[in-house]
């Protein structure tokens, strides 16, 4: 099937939002769960995979973003701009043009049209929004992405290229793997403690097992960025705790999709 045929009767994606941005007039945004799609490999009856996995058809996760792109925007074909994810640091600045995925793991621009986007099954999705400058971001924040400071950098470039005030910015933080399902090593906590003085406060022991709250750490970090408490929220659950509405690296045991966390600044309608 190609993207041309998303098919007429394939179940529209099930889309979250951040309650701040609902009804916005300038902004696109979404979480994607697995619900809707064509892709068969994970479940018979079809779901949204967006990323290009060994075990799916590519055709068919490029007719799934066409679906996604569609729903979200209205249009099908409406760029979105992606990263390949190397839970690094970096941050790259996407336009309107011609778009090679390069090698990171955020995206900021101020293009209206476009779609940035990053890709979870477990990691915590993390979309930022400047609604004076008119600037968004997409982040993806694993464990190694969040000890480099991924998000807190990520907005300081905004500062920096874009003359963001933090004050002005809003946060959502989507569905990710939480403290009650994310067991870690110690090795991990010693990678936290030796960067940030509130690492203690992101662990606890359970059933004599080290867990770590990933979710919270990227909201300390958009708080250490400058963000207000009240401009973070978060959206959705444990995708570990709910495999049958996320994709879950950890509880489907790596054979598994990928979800896809979007935001967009909507074009100006023509006069």
């Amino acid at each position: 099937m190609t993207a041309s045929q998303t098919t007429l009767d394939t179940p529209s994606p099930l889309l979250l939002s951040a309650p701040q941005w609902l009804g916005s007039a300038w902004l696109w945004h979404g979480f994607t769960t697995r619900k809707g799609g064509q892709s068969t490999v994970y479940n018979p009856g079809g779901e949204l995979n967006l990323g290009f996995t060994p075990h799916d058809d590519a055709a068919t996760v490029t007719a799934n973003r066409v679906i996604l792109a569609e729903a979200l925007t209205g249009d099908p074909a409406t760029p979105i701009h992606t990263v390949r994810q190397i839970h690094c640091e970096r941050s790259v600045v996407a336009g309107s043009g011609p778009w090679n995925p390069p090698e990171a793991d955020g995206l900021i621009g101020a293009e209206p049209g476009v779609l940035l986007a990053i890709l979870t099954a477990d990691c915590i999705p993390v979309l930022v929004a400047d609604p004076v400058r008119r600037v968004v971001a997409a982040f993806h924040a694993g464990w190694r992405g969040t000890v480099a400071r991924v998000v807190e950098l990520g907005v300081a470039r905004m500062v920096a290229e874009f003359g963001s005030d933090p004050a002005d910015l809003q946060a959502a933080i989507g569905p990710g793997i939480g403290s009650c399902c994310y067991t870690v090593g110690e090795e991990v906590r010693s990678r936290f403690t030796a960067d940030f003085a509130y690492a203690e406060e992101l662990f606890h022991t359970e059933a004599g097992k080290l867990r770590l709250d990933l979710p919270e750490a990227n909201r300390r970090q958009l708080l250490a960025a400058g963000l207000r408490a009240g401009s973070i929220q978060r959206v959705g659950g444990c995708t570990s705790c709910h495999p049958e509405l996320y994709f879950s690296h950890r509880a489907d045991q790596g054979r598994t999709g990928r979800m896809m966390s979007l935001i967009g600044i909507r074009p100006t309608p023509a006069q």
